[in-house]
Parts: C-alpha cells; sequence; structure tokens
C-alpha cells in the first residue's frame, strides 16, 4: 500500500521529519542537501524516485530564504527524477503576515512565495495554523490545512483544570481560540489592541470578556517577539487573572523573546515542533513543546491512499 511512498527531509527541521518518519513507518530518503563555498545550495536524491509519492518535510523556519531555497531546488530535483506526485509539508509557513496589500508600495509576499512553490513543481501543500485562511487560496493546487487546536486541546484535558478562559490577543484570533474555547468547554476573551507601524509595536487598550479569578490560557497561531502576548499577559493580570498561560502554535521567539518572557506573568508557554528550538530556547524553563509529528504522519499515509482528512480534525 505504501510502497510507492517516499519522505524526503529538508535541513529546516530535521527532528521532527524523523519523528513523523518513525510515525508513519516510512524511513527517511537518502539525500545529500548541503551549500558549496560560494553560499549556493545544492541537492543531490540518492535513491530512485520514478513514480513515487513524495513528501518533502521542509518548514521554511529560520534562516527562512535558505530554508525556503533549498524546498525550491527539492521540488524541481524531485520533477526532473520524475516523481510522478510533490507534496510540500510545510509545518511553518513564511511569509504568511504579508498576505494582502494594506500600505502603499508594499508585496504580497505571502502569495509570491505559493507562485514560486507551484511554479518549481509542487502537485500539494500541507501546512499548519496558517496565520490567515485566505492564504490557501493563493495556490493554484490543493491546500490541506491542518490545525494544531485538537493537539493542544488533548493536552490541556490531560492537566485538568478548573475555571479556564481561553484568550485571544486581537479580534484576528477570535475564531481560533473559540475553537479551542468549545473543545474545553469554557469562556472566551478577547485582547483589544491597537497596532501602529511595522516595528511589532501594540498598544493594549481592553481585556473583552470575564477574567477574574480564572487560569486564561492565550491561544495564537505565532509568537514571534512575543511582545504582544506580554503586554496582553501584563492586561489579564490587572484585570485579575488567578494564572496565565499561553499556547501558540509556531514558537518563531525571535530578538530578546526568551528573556521578556522569563519576566513576564506568564507561567507557561506552550509551542509546537513546528519550528526547532534552539539551545537558548529549550533551555527556558517556561516554555514546553508539543509534538504534531503523528498529525503530519496521520495526514501523509491519508492523502497517499486518498482518504479524508476529517479525523484529524476531531
Amino acid at each position: 500500500m505504501y510502497a510507492k511512498l517516499k519522505l524526503i527531509a529538508g535541513n529546516a527541521n530535521r527532528p521532527l521529519a524523523e519523528e513523523v518518519a518513525r510515525y508513519a513507518g516510512i524511513p527517511l530518503a537518502d539525500i545529500e542537501l548541503f551549500k558549496f563555498a560560494n553560499d549556493e545550495s545544492f541537492v543531490k536524491i540518492n535513491e530512485n524516485v520514478r513514480g513515487a509519492d513524495v513528501f518533502v518535510i521542509q518548514p521554511t523556519c529560520r534562516p527562512v530564504n535558505d530554508n525556503m531555497m533549498d524546498l525550491l531546488i527539492i521540488i524541481d530535483a524531485l520533477k526532473r527524477a520524475s516523481a510522478q506526485r510533490i507534496n510540500c509539508v510545510i509545518p511553518y509557513y513564511a511569509y504568511a503576515r504579508s498576505d494582502k496589500k494594506d500600505q502603499p508600495r508594499v508585496p504580497i509576499t505571502a502569495k509570491l512565495v505559493a507562485d514560486l512553490i507551484t511554479i518549481a513543481g509542487a502537485h500539494r501543500v500541507i501546512t499548519v495554523d496558517l496565520h490567515a485562511d485566505q492564504i490557501q487560496g493563493f495556490f493554484d493546487i490543493p491546500v490541506d490545512h491542518l490545525f494544531s487546536v485538537p493537539t493542544f486541546a488533548r493536552f490541556f484535558h490531560t492537566m485538568q483544570m478548573d475555571n479556564i478562559v481561553v484568550v485571544s490577543p486581537d479580534s484576528g484570533g477570535a475564531i481560533r481560540a473559540r475553537a479551542l474555547a468549545k473543545r474545553l468547554d469554557c469562556g472566551l476573551a478577547i485582547g483589544d489592541k491597537r497596532r501602529s507601524g511595522n516595528d511589532d509595536q501594540a498598544e493594549l487598550l481592553n481585556i473583552i470578556g470575564d477574567v477574574k479569578g480564572k487560569t486564561a490560557i492565550l491561544f495564537d497561531d505565532i509568537i514571534d517577539t512575543g511582545g504582544s502576548l506580554i503586554k496582553v499577559a501584563h492586561a489579564l493580570a490587572e484585570h485579575g487573572a488567578h494564572k496565565i498561560l499561553a499556547a501558540c502554535t509556531h514558537g518563531v521567539l525571535s530578538g530578546k523573546s526568551v528573556e521578556n518572557l522569563d519576566k513576564s506573568p506568564i507561567e507557561k508557554l506552550y509551542v509546537t515542533n513546528t519550528i526547532p528550538l534552539n539551545e537558548e530556547k529549550a533551555k527556558c524553563k517556561k516554555i514546553v513543546q508539543l509534538s504534531i509529528a503523528e498529525m503530519l504522519a496521520m495526514a501523509i499515509k491519508k492523502i497517499h491512499i486518498e482518504e479524508s482528512l476529517s479525523v484529524l480534525f476531531k
């Protein structure tokens, strides 16, 4: 059944790819992927992929442009090696926040990246928690958009917490937060914030909803510098939240985010392994990483045998 299924790992998140391979029971294909002395990337696939259904596991995390280029040349190599279908497993899709022209003379980079992946020769994209749902429409090929909500919900159920409220840092993430609140059978609150300029600075205006005396779970798709999330956490503390946790799918964690997290009222930050944690982040006692490898492995096997993915959304 899986004789023609091939898994290929780029260099972006090798531990996740190896874990997906273990869950799927499919070994990673043998490839060479490295840089020449002149900084140009090179790939060679060391086994036959002719007629194969290939899944390339490569999030486009830091270094973003290097990992993006590696993905594109792997796709090209597979196309020229006559792979039957090339599926790009991109757990973290970079440039997703550049999804609209909201200022004069700016690009829609998320669309450009979609075009690059498609033109390179990909037949399908599998991704997790896109920053904006409309990015699926930027592709002219099928996109399977998976979600981290079931993973977080199962984890929080094991903690057996009472008096919970899920908090969206802003109105834009309310649908995402409501999905988690529904699974946890709890209330929802929203941070009302205003952002100005392009410097990741946001001014929090208010907390909409009852958080007093409750365990607040801040839920968002991305934590980058952490500035917005930490401001909401301070506001929750001021509004009487008993305990403050945070859950974010993609732990980008740029700049002084770890240092700022340590000083914040957030007791724990839960992230998935769509992006690998470096040594500094892995040592932070406040950061806990949850795995989505089993979900990705199930998605890969179901796509290969042309089955529905609906079970992954339950």
